[in-house]
């Protein structure tokens, strides 16, 4: 149905404009029935259905509809499958129709900036590439559907602690590079419906107001044409914000801040244009969701199916040292720990889920094999309780293997508060620890939205990591301890050895007034690998009952322009003898030296099926944001002239295959000569570089660089020609007064001469 929004606009009185920028209640927009724009509902996601009735709130503490939760994103993002994400989003936007929502909340790309933040299990990855890849399958997914997403939290939402006053303190390039880059491709490529925008400051103002970051990028740069609703309560001051390109305000109050902006209006200090965009914007999300309405499918129990195939590919195994998989037959074993019994399996929120059924470890397994069980631990406290202690240990001693579920309880981490530290429960860790004692083969199973400490690692032989997998965890659990099937996932962050080796651990979570991003755009593998520090676990590393072999790296040219793609294609084959997945990964090294960057990125990856003794090509593309940096002197990307490494690897330590390409680039950055401007800075400009060469060497002489040196000569020992050229690369033209004799005048004129040759075009 083709409608004219823009004349239904100009149909609404100012006060049903003001009312459409608010919600009705808590998950209802306003319709305005004598026009016939419907109501319309949106509901909290993004791994699962969370709507509500009557009895509505934010963190979920009241009920909702029966539902299937899936993984949440800690978990989905270590399977690297963009598909996977596309199929998920798929069946929520069916369970949506269905269920006559319009909007499902998420997904959810904040980056994992610390393992303290409450909220990290329900976003992606520390890496914003995995993480605008994750987000934009997820709402492609979605939206074929005909339903909408709302990206989230727009911008910078690293922790609870005072999330809804605190200020974020970010330098632009690490805010473009690492906290925008996961919102930006993904807005771009996905086109989500509607952006929620965090209830945070940005370097000191609320992102609800902030024009620069609603309007001037979203918009402006990026070309955004959806809606932006705010978080729910982060609504700081209405009339500024709708100014700024806030269009709905969430949830719906008592109707004082559509009054604002009718009062504004009419003493002008609101130009009603921007009211009449913002219901212009509101009107065609609402209407593209009404116009389009679909049968929806909420098959719970094929969902439920979904859930659990999607969970077994994104599990990661990090350790197994010959013990899985299990046997089904002739092999005592015992299943340890509350969570094989009643497992976590989503976090603690606004995205908690209303599960219609769970499947735990023990249900699945035994359909596959008969286990004894023991609990171990309880979950309420954490507390020693020393016969569930005695009565595990025995099982365990008793078993040919033990297998131990454990990992996070509730109260550890959710939405509202950060954890305090990094460790599991202590009863948990010295259940693992006495079990160790007494049973050589151990394999741990957690459950936990984000890395903890693993001080009993060298002491059990395997460890399955489940993150928070959803309702079906424990049959895909079940068949990968079983080998049913195999694991495919991969870590989409590092796990460090203790929470003091993460770069923000100084800085994080701040006074309460601020907080500082002092680390940079090293977050995350970024820096434990330009630091070549020891982790436990790296980025994108990921164990499988198979192996793999990567061959034949093959770059398309082996010199690019900035504004080429790059074509890269690579052989791996499955050398063992089980089917299973590899996830390559393409990581890029800049070698020019024109900015301190990690010593890595990741910039692509592929996941490839192989049947053993199968070998397959893969190709990934390079496009100029795969080598550039953000470059705040000219506010754009810019890649430097030079060379760069491609590097394939199966995880951001482990490269497997090497080649070099030479980047030229098309940007001139722009040079402003003074005083202090360098003799280096000179010779790396193309148009000021002749002018300076044929002054070096004059330069150098002055420095005492050309002496020949004689055997005994102390001053030629102490002044070398290397010594006198890094000298003068590091000088400043002032410099040319006291070593060349030149007058200021004379400096000046030079001054603009080269300023002149800088600006030819």
């Amino acid at each position: 149905m083709n409608r004219n929004v823009k004349e239904l606009v100009k149909q609404m009185t100012l006060e049903e404009k003001a009312g459409m920028c608010s919600g009705k209640d808590f998950w209802h927009l306003k319709g305005v029935e004598r026009l016939g724009i419907p109501e319309v509902m949106v509901s909290d996601g993004p791994h699962g259905l969370r709507k509500q009735a009557a009895e509505a709130d934010h963190l979920g503490l009241n009920e909702s509809i029966k539902a299937v939760c899936f993984p949440t994103a800690c978990a989905t993002a270590c399977s690297f499958d963009r598909e996977l994400l596309e199929k998920m989003g798929e069946t929520l936007g069916d369970e949506c129709q269905a269920e006559d929502v319009s909007v499902i909340l998420g997904p959810a790309v904040n980056i994992k900036r610390s393992p303290l933040c409450g909220r990290n299990f329900e976003y992606f990855s520390e890496d914003p590439y995995l993480a605008s890849q994750m987000a934009a399958a997820h709402i492609k997914g979605v939206q074929s559907k005909n339903v909408g997403t709302s990206i989230k939290h727009f911008a910078a939402n690293n922790q609870e602690y005072r999330r809804m006053s605190c200020s974020s303190e970010i330098d632009e390039r690490t805010f473009r590079e690492i906290y925008l880059g996961a919102f930006e491709t993904a807005i771009k490529e996905a086109k989500p419906d509607t952006v929620m925008c965090s209830y945070n400051k940005i370097n000191g103002e609320f992102a609800s107001e902030n024009h620069r970051l609603l309007t001037e990028i979203l918009r402006d740069e990026w070309g955004y044409e959806g809606y932006v609703m705010s978080d729910w309560g982060a609504v700081n001051d209405r009339v500024k914000g709708l100014k700024a390109g806030l269009e709905l305000e969430m949830p719906g109050g008592n109707g004082s801040t559509d009054k604002e902006i009718v009062e504004a209006v009419k003493n002008g200090t609101l130009d009603e244009e921007i009211l009449d965009t913002a219901v212009e914007r509101i009107l065609n999300i609402v209407f593209k969701f009404a116009d389009n309405r679909q049968e929806g499918k909420f098959d719970r129990e094929e969902d439920h199916k979904l859930a659990g195939k999607i969970a077994a590919e994104s599990m990661v195994l990090l350790k197994n040292e010959g013990i899985l998989p299990l046997k089904a037959q002739g092999q005592k074993i015992a299943f340890i720990g509350k969570f094989a019994e009643k497992p976590r399996f989503q976090g603690g929120g606004s995205s908690h889920i209303n599960s219609f059924k769970v499947t735990s470890a023990l249900d699945a397994v035994k359909e596959v094999a008969e286990v004894t069980y023991a609990q171990g631990y309880d979950v309420k406290e954490d507390k020693i309780d020393e016969a569930l202690l005695a009565e595990a240990v025995q099982t365990a001693k008793e078993a040919d293997v033990a297998v131990i579920f454990a990992g996070l309880p509730d109260a550890f981490e959710s939405e509202g508060y950060d954890r305090s530290h990094m460790r599991m429960p202590d009863c948990q860790n010295i259940l693992i620890s006495r079990i160790a004692q007494v049973q050589k083969n151990v394999v741990v199973v957690l459950h936990n939205g984000s890395p903890v400490e693993m001080p009993w690692a060298d002491e059990v032989k395997g460890i399955l990591e489940a993150y928070l997998c959803g309702e079906a965890v424990g049959q895909a659990e079940v068949d990968l301890l079983f080998g049913k099937a195999n694991p495919c996932g991969k870590l989409a962050e590092t796990i460090p050895y203790q929470l003091s080796d993460n770069p923000s651990y100084l800085f994080f979570p701040g006074d309460g007034r601020t907080v500082e991003y002092r680390e940079g755009v090293f977050v995350g593998y970024r820096y434990y690998d330009t630091k070549e520090m020891p982790v436990r676990y790296p980025f994108g590393y990921g164990l499988s009952y198979t192996t793999f072999e990567y061959s034949d790296l093959q770059l398309s040219a082996e010199e690019i322009k900035d504004t080429d793609t790059l074509t890269v294609s690579l052989k791996v084959k499955n050398t063992g003898n089980m089917a299973g997945k590899e996830i390559v990964q393409l990581y890029v090294a800049d070698k020019t030296g024109a900015a301190s960057r990690p010593v890595k990125e990741l910039k692509n990856f592929v996941k490839v099926e192989l049947q053993p003794g199968e070998e397959k090509t893969v190709q990934m593309q390079l496009d100029k944001r795969s080598f550039a940096w953000y470059n705040t002197q000219i506010q754009d990307w810019y890649a430097a002239t030079g060379k760069y490494e491609i590097l394939a690897a199966a995880s951001s330590r482990d490269i497997r295959l090497a080649k070099t390409v030479n980047v030229v680039s098309t940007t001139e950055l722009p040079i402003y000569v003074t005083m202090n401007t360098t003799i280096s800075e000179l010779l790396e400009n193309s148009k000021t570089k002749p002018i300076i060469e044929d002054m070096s060497s004059s330069l150098m002489e002055h420095m005492g660089g050309s002496q020949e040196a004689e055997e005994g000569n102390a001053a030629s020992e102490a002044i070398t020609p290397e010594m006198s050229l890094k000298m003068m690369e590091n000088a400043p033209l002032r410099s040319m007064r006291s070593f060349m004799g030149m007058s200021t005048e004379e400096i000046q004129e030079l001054i603009q001469k080269l300023q002149t040759a800088a600006e030819e075009n």
